[in-house]
């Protein structure tokens, strides 16, 4: 973490130093498709608030985002993410602070997050999948004060208010917001005071009288208060992500506008390695969800930093809507998870459509199968570029380049000005060819996670590298494989799922005496959860627990297979032998 500007400077300078003095094995792989190897990091007073109005004024005429038939320009996104800004300025929130964001891909939510960030404030990304009892530990533990949240899901956090003691307020969006005139046209003045409308805040849920707010009236509400671009700095906290971490619990990285911006420009030297001045209102298929720190950093960020267009899908499980959408927006780059590759691949229509403006297909966020890659590229006429990252790198750590011709069946190679080493158990570096865990140090990488100091230690090296909980093997030329993972944390459509977490809710069935989940693989999502179960009822069916799971887990996390045993396999001191259940399988 880096403390002060000369620290910025000074650290991340040497660090280019160190590697231009001893280059690691991918810098020839760099060499080979026109990599630059670093990227210019901006002055220490400089934010994502600069880089967003730089592109605003750049990018004003073109299309920003398309949802279905609205759309929305960058002169438009300028001025309602500063509507946005303006009011919760206006609400005496100051810099830091934290605001929650609970919606889909709709157009709200490039223009809430842009507006967050301009406030100075922290954007807390909230799966809007999530059930009631999901949603318990991310809002207490993230300290959010004013919440945006789609009003079709109020009943999902209608009882956990009362709980929220940091919570003040909650806004309310519409999917008719954007049809109203006023965002329709550049934003006029509204004769309404500020003080009348004040008076529209009700209460809402429960007794603690949270005020309730309609997205659709922020700018009458603070038209009065005049907005004040806040003096961020490269270590501020931006973002706050969720995610399951290296181990247990969901734990909040705390993003910096330095960690984002320097992803951002990592992402972009490699686009301009392949198509150089080739990029122009090029247009990126947004189906993945943008709370999922894969597609906002780059349908969200990058998008907005290269001038882009986002082709918006609010939800990517009806397959036929994203087919529909890039039949009418052909777009130039898809980013998917296998899950995702492998539903297009199924339908028909999807396989008759012209691809021809398509320059490459990017995935992350779970391993995409070889299977899916090669199909894929008989369809569409270009590989599968993989790349991996953590919520805590911001996310990307390693990508495949652009250009290269076929799926390689690996991560590829450290993104510029990251190094990447493989460990053994006493965080020694091992050879080339031989497998350990996966190491990280780069300016992408986080602050630390929320609230939790010793586990942010815990989670780097004695030399400031952090731990991915992956293990992996590296060539001569720098990629790498993924080949195991080192806890037993499931990967199901990219989205980290804990065993113990899907243990913990099952075992609350009256009939479940214990149970044990581990994850299968799926052709559809890499991997799903299989439950082994020992019941006290001999009654008890597997769709049963089945329909349990789906009342309490959000859908990547339902178990989606069960078996009935006897005795679950244990040591000598008790302790489920998760191995002897992976054999069972064929899986070890």
């Amino acid at each position: 973490m880096m403390d002060n500007q000369t620290d910025w400077y000074h650290f991340w300078q040497h660090f280019a130093d160190t590697q231009s003095a001893n280059p690691p094995p991918w810098w020839v792989t760099y060499e080979r498709y026109k990599i630059p190897p670093f990227i210019n990091l901006p002055p220490y007073d400089y934010s994502l608030v600069d880089l967003l109005e730089n592109s605003f004024q750049q990018f004003h005429k073109r299309t920003a985002y398309i949802s279905d038939n609205q759309t929305l320009t960058y002169k438009q996104l300028d001025l309602q993410s500063k509507i946005v800004a303006t009011y919760l300025q206006s609400q005496g929130l100051t810099i830091g602070e934290r605001v929650g964001v609970m919606l889909p891909n709709l157009l709200h939510y490039p223009v809430i997050a842009c507006g967050i960030i301009r406030a100075g404030l922290t954007l807390v990304n909230i799966n809007p999948t999530y059930t009631h009892r999901e949603l318990v530990h991310q809002l207490a533990d993230s300290s959010i004060k004013f919440l945006f949240l789609l009003d079709k899901l109020q009943n999902n956090i209608a009882k956990e208010l009362d709980n929220l003691p940091s919570l003040q307020q909650v806004i309310i969006c519409r999917d008719t917001d954007f049809q109203s005139h006023i965002y329709r046209q550049v934003i006029s003045a509204v004769n309404i005071g500020f003080g009348v409308q004040l008076q529209q805040k009700i209460a809402w849920f429960g007794k603690r009288q949270i005020q309730r707010v309609d997205f659709s009236q922020l700018q009458k509400l603070s038209q009065t208060f005049i907005y004040q671009k806040p003096s961020c700095t490269l270590d501020d906290v931006v973002l706050v992500q969720y995610t399951g971490g290296t181990t247990g619990t969901a734990k909040g990285a705390m993003l910096s506008h330095g960690n984002i911006i320097a992803n951002i420009l990592q992402i972009d030297n490699l686009l301009m390695s392949a198509y150089d001045d080739d990029l122009d209102n090029d247009i990126l298929l947004t189906a993945l969800p943008l709370y999922h720190v894969f597609a906002f950093s780059i349908c969200c960020m990058l998008l907005i930093y290269r001038g882009f267009c986002g082709l918006l899908v609010a939800n990517p499980s009806h397959i036929q809507n994203i087919i529909t959408a890039i039949k009418h927006h052909p777009p130039s780059f898809i980013l998917g998870v296998n899950t995702l590759f492998h539903g297009l691949l199924k339908q028909r229509s999807f396989r008759s459509l012209d691809f021809s403006a398509l320059k490459a297909s990017i995935g992350g966020g779970m391993a995409i199968l070889p299977k899916t890659a090669h199909t894929w590229q008989y369809v569409t006429g270009t590989p599968i570029v993989e790349g991996y990252g953590l919520s805590e790198t911001a996310p990307i750590v390693t990508f495949n380049p652009l250009t290269i011709a076929h799926f390689t069946n690996k991560i590829g190679i450290p993104t510029p000005l990251t190094d990447v080493k493989i460990v053994d158990e006493n965080q020694q570096k091992v050879a080339i060819g031989e497998r350990g865990e996966i190491v990280v140090k780069g300016p992408q990488v986080m602050i630390g996670y929320q609230n939790l100091p010793e586990e942010t230690k815990q989670v780097f090296t004695h030399d400031g590298y952090l731990t991915t909980g992956d293990i992996g093997i590296m060539d001569n030329y720098g990629f790498i494989k993924v080949v195991d993972r080192k806890k037993d944390m499931i990967l199901v459509s990219g989205f980290s799922v804990y065993p113990n977490e899907i243990e913990t809710v099952m075992c609350e069935h009256p009939d479940v005496l214990e149970c044990v989940a581990i994850g299968v693989p799926s052709v559809e999502r890499g991997e799903e959860p299989k439950i082994f179960v020992v019941s006290r009822n001999p009654h008890l069916t597997e769709q049963d627990l089945l329909d349990f799971g789906k009342q309490n887990l959000t859908g990547y996390k339902r178990p989606r297979h069960v078996a009935f045993l006897e005795d679950l396999p244990k040591s000598a001191v008790g302790k489920v032998l998760r191995t002897e259940l992976r054999k069972r399988e064929g899986l070890a």
